[in-house]
């Protein structure tokens, strides 16, 4: 990795944002934490509108704000942010997640330590008043890892890669499990330098993504398709086969949640997605209640 400035600069970062303007005062405060970071190296920050008006996103500071070029939808707004990037690495941000002190100074001395091109660090979910930090227990993470457990605090608000190394594949349905499918391709590639502190805190309460049934059920079958290894071990297939369950239970399709929960269960006996999936399809207890329990542990389905 070369330094865009002196040899005892640190290497240039680009942070892409992504929005679609609707949550102004939660753009500001990831903004504001990108630009916070002490980094020896240069530092730019790229917001990308994804179906609003750049001219009417506000933000602080020195800060690019530009419309999404490319696929509409998140995987083609971080890639428009990526090509407006010169610098040598790049770093993902969602629009409602800060990232902590030391966030960026952590991860690239660690990638300039380990000679990486990835890097992934802990997190700390935030949902309602409750905070929970979520880490992997190591400081690798390879693609046997990421197909045997989604590991969450590999999370695209966590990502710092080498610029030019690789791009978000704006095929993914609705946006959903793009930063899984980035995650995948870079540890094949080499595995994931990770930093197992709590350097970025992810918000659950305002996600776009988490009761857009149809679009996760198809996200999972996009992810099914794009990586056969995902049904090969059968801890990580049967959490799959598991959440397309649940998916189809929030939905109603009670016969569609049946196959799955057997499938998980016949996969891996004990799979708990399994019997919460059954029991949501027979409408024991709502999918939105099962998802808070849940996320007030800082876990999801």
């Amino acid at each position: 990795m070369t330094p865009s400035v002196g040899p005892s600069v640190g290497p240039s970062v680009g942070v892409v944002i992504p929005t679609r303007g609707d949550r102004p005062a939660q753009l500001r405060e990831a903004v504001e934490s990108a630009l916070a970071q002490r980094h020896p190296g240069r530092l730019s920050v790229v917001v990308v509108a994804d179906g609003a008006a750049p001219g009417d996103i506000e933000v602080p500071g020195p800060v690019r704000v530009l419309p999404n070029t490319l696929t509409p939808g998140l995987p083609g707004a971080r890639n428009t942010g990526i090509a407006a990037c010169d610098t040598d690495l790049v770093a993902f941000c969602d629009d409602d997640d800060v990232w902590l002190p030391g966030k960026l100074a952590a991860q690239t001395r660690a990638l300039g330590e380990r000679g990486g091109e990835f890097a992934s660090c802990g997190i700390e979910v935030e949902y309602g008043h409750r905070r929970v930090p979520r880490l992997a227990g190591c400081d690798t993470v390879t693609a046997d890892d990421l197909v045997r457990s989604r590991m969450v605090m590999v999370h695209s608000s966590t990502f710092l890669f080498e610029r030019g190394a690789l791009r978000v594949d704006e095929s993914a349905p609705g946006g959903q499990n793009e930063d899984w499918d980035l995650a995948l391709r870079a540890a094949a590639r080499r595995p994931i330098t990770h930093v197992d502190r709590p350097l970025v805190r992810v918000r659950w309460g305002g996600s776009h993504y988490v009761a857009r049934w149809a679009d996760r059920i198809a996200g999972l079958d996009w992810m099914l398709a794009r990586h056969p290894e995902l049904a090969v071990d059968p801890r990580g297939a049967a959490r799959v086969y598991g959440q397309l369950a649940f998916g189809h239970a929030a939905l109603g399709h009670r016969r569609e949640a049946a196959r799955w929960a057997l499938r998980a269960m016949g996969t891996r006996v004990g799979e708990p997605r399994a019997p919460i999936a059954l029991a949501v399809a027979a409408g024991l207890i709502s999918a939105p209640a099962v998802l808070s329990a849940l996320h007030r542990r800082g876990h999801g389905i």
